[in-house]
């Protein structure tokens, strides 16, 4: 049983009722290899998500793409009936190729399907937040996302969805898309070496509005620096738990989602929250990588 308690304070989503701890759980990782088909260990894979609820996790980030449709039915399986105050934020956008391709699915009919499928594989008769994903799978790409979220816009006015978020976007596509709902987090791709979004950050945070970094630990490329490494090893900590205190440090709207398929890891990810960063190791891993727009 996990006795972690501290998981970096709480962050209320604006203009919603909803109060995350800033360390929650990314639930990619429990799908099999490649994120595709069925874990190699179902049994773990419902422990870690019983654990991470045990240990004060209340912010799960899914997608009915991962499996397709395993992690959202592992979820179901190992927490339904959901515990009171658990957020689940899922996203759609995306579908998966028979041969295992991440493919866009952004049509009406596509928005729609995805919707009901999250719904049912989550055993849910509404949505805690929406995220609709946009751009390639690490980086944004301009254009209007207009369309694709009028119709989550209209899922929502039926009752479907509670909130809506984005993934994936750049600056102009989050104002294009205030201009058609509240927008109540941003999910892009920012860790301690990746940090384009440094800005957009700041800028969502004087709003308000939460910032989720996807492979906050790098992803399928593990983050690799020298001088996270000699960071690590002076604070007695692992490489990825220091960079996931760096992240929680770094701005007070950032909700982290590592995910893992280990209880074991579960545990590093959690402990990372707990971590003193001093000022001037802050300093350290700030010079990591250059920041920027």
């Amino acid at each position: 049983m996990t006795t972690q308690t501290n998981l970096g304070g709480s962050f209320t989503f604006a203009n919603t009722t909803m109060t995350v701890n800033r360390m929650g759980y990314g639930a990619m990782q429990l799908a099999g290899p490649e994120v595709w088909g069925p874990p190699r260990d179902p049994d773990e894979a419902v422990r870690v998500l019983r654990e991470a609820i045990d240990a004060g996790v209340n912010h799960i980030d899914t997608s009915d793409f991962y499996g397709p449709h395993v992690t959202n039915q592992i979820i179901k399986q190992a927490l339904h009936p959901y515990p009171d105050g658990l957020v689940i934020v899922t996203k759609v956008g995306a579908r998966r190729g028979a041969d295992k391709s991440w493919v866009h699915a952004r049509s009406r009919q596509d928005l729609i399907d995805a919707v009901h499928d999250n719904l049912r594989n989550l055993g849910l008769e509404k949505l805690d937040v929406v995220n609709l994903r946009v751009g390639e799978v690490l980086k944004p790409s301009e254009g209007s996302i207009e369309e694709p979220l009028t119709v989550l816009a209209e899922l929502q006015r039926q009752g479907l969805i509670r909130h809506l978020g984005l993934s994936n976007v750049t600056r102009r596509q989050f104002a294009e898309a205030q201009k058609i709902s509240k927008i109540v987090c941003v999910q892009n791709f920012f860790n301690v070496v990746q940090r384009d979004d440094d800005a957009f950050v700041d800028e969502l945070a004087t709003q308000g509005v939460a910032y989720v970094p996807f492979f906050p630990l790098g992803g399928f490329t593990p983050l690799q620096s020298s001088e996270l490494d000699a960071v690590a090893v002076s604070m007695g900590a692992t490489p990825m738990q220091v960079a996931l205190a760096w992240l929680l440090h770094r701005a007070s709207n950032i909700l982290l989602i590592p995910g893992t398929s280990s209880v074991k890891h579960l545990r590093e990810n959690l402990q990372a929250a707990a971590l003193q960063v001093p000022p001037e190791t802050i300093a350290k891993l700030d010079s990591i990588a250059g920041g920027g727009d």
